[in-house]
C-alpha cells in the first residue's frame, strides 16, 4: 500500500482554490494552529496567498508559564511583520490570530500516565490530539473552511499521525481538514532561515517538561 502524499493533496487543493479565486470566488477561511512562531514562518508565508488565517496559538502542552507567554509574543511579533508586509504590497491576505486558554493542568491530567513514554510516542500522540480537537472546535463554531496545523513541519513531529487525526476530527465534527506535510519543500529549512532574518526566538524541545527532561538529560532544570 503506497503511503499517503499529503503535500501532493495540498497541491492538489491549493489549485482548485487559485481556480476558484480567479473565477471570482472569495478566499477561504482557515483556522490555523500554531505550535511556535518559527514553525508558523514558513507556513504562514506559503498559504496567505490562497487563505484568509486566523493563527489560533493553544498550546497547554507548554509547562513553563514564562515559556508561554514568551512563545506567545514571538507568534505576535511574527504576525504584526507580515501583517506589515501585506500593507507594503506583498501577495497575500492580513493574518489575524486567537490565543487559546493556557491549560497546563489540561496537559498534565492527560499526559501523567504516559510520562515515561519516549518522544514521540502515545503522549505526544495524545497531545496532539488534544491541540486539535481544540482547533477543529472552535474551528467548527467560528465557521470556517479548514482546519490545519504548523506541527507537520517539524521533523520531530509524526506528519502521518496528525493527518490521521485530522482527517478523522473533521469526519467527527464536520470540518475541512487542510492535509499537509509542510517539511516537505524544504519547508523546515526554509523556517530556520526566516527565523534568523526576523531574529525569532527558537527552542529547542517541544515545551512540556517530559520533552525537557528528555533533550536536557544531566543537567538542572531552570
Amino acid at each position: 500500500m503506497n503511503k499517503p502524499n499529503y503535500q501532493k493533496d495540498l497541491d492538489k487543493l491549493l489549485d482548485k482554490i487559485t481556480k476558484q479565486k480567479a473565477a471570482g470566488q472569495e478566499a477561504p477561511a482557515l483556522f490555523l494552529h500554531s505550535c511556535c512562531a518559527p514553525c508558523s514562518s514558513y507556513v504562514l508565508k506559503y498559504l496567505r496567498e490562497y487563505f484568509r488565517i486566523t493563527v489560533f496559538y493553544y498550546n497547554p502542552n507548554i509547562s513553563e508559564e514564562a515559556e508561554y507567554k514568551k512563545r506567545v509574543e514571538e507568534q505576535k511579533k511574527l504576525i504584526a511583520l507580515y501583517n506589515e508586509q501585506v500593507k507594503a504590497g506583498a501577495c497575500g491576505y492580513p493574518i489575524e490570530t486567537i490565543t487559546g486558554d493556557y491549560e497546563p493542568e489540561a496537559f498534565f491530567e492527560l499526559a501523567a500516565p504516559y510520562k515515561d513514554c519516549p518522544e514521540g510516542g502515545e503522549r505526544c500522540f495524545l497531545c496532539y490530539e488534544m491541540r486539535l480537537r481544540k482547533t477543529a472546535t472552535k474551528a467548527k463554531e467560528e465557521g470556517f473552511d479548514y482546519f490545519a496545523t504548523t506541527l507537520t513541519i517539524s521533523p520531530l513531529k509524526n506528519a502521518e499521525k496528525l493527518n490521521e487525526i485530522g482527517h478523522r476530527l473533521s469526519g467527527e465534527l464536520g470540518i475541512a481538514w487542510l492535509p499537509s506535510d509542510f517539511k516537505k519543500k524544504d519547508g523546515y529549512k526554509q523556517s530556520i532561515a526566516l527565523s534568523a532574518e526576523y531574529g525569532l526566538y527558537r527552542q529547542d524541545y517541544c515545551g512540556c517538561v517530559y520533552s525537557y527532561l528528555e533533550r536536557h538529560k544531566g543537567e538542572k532544570k531552570p
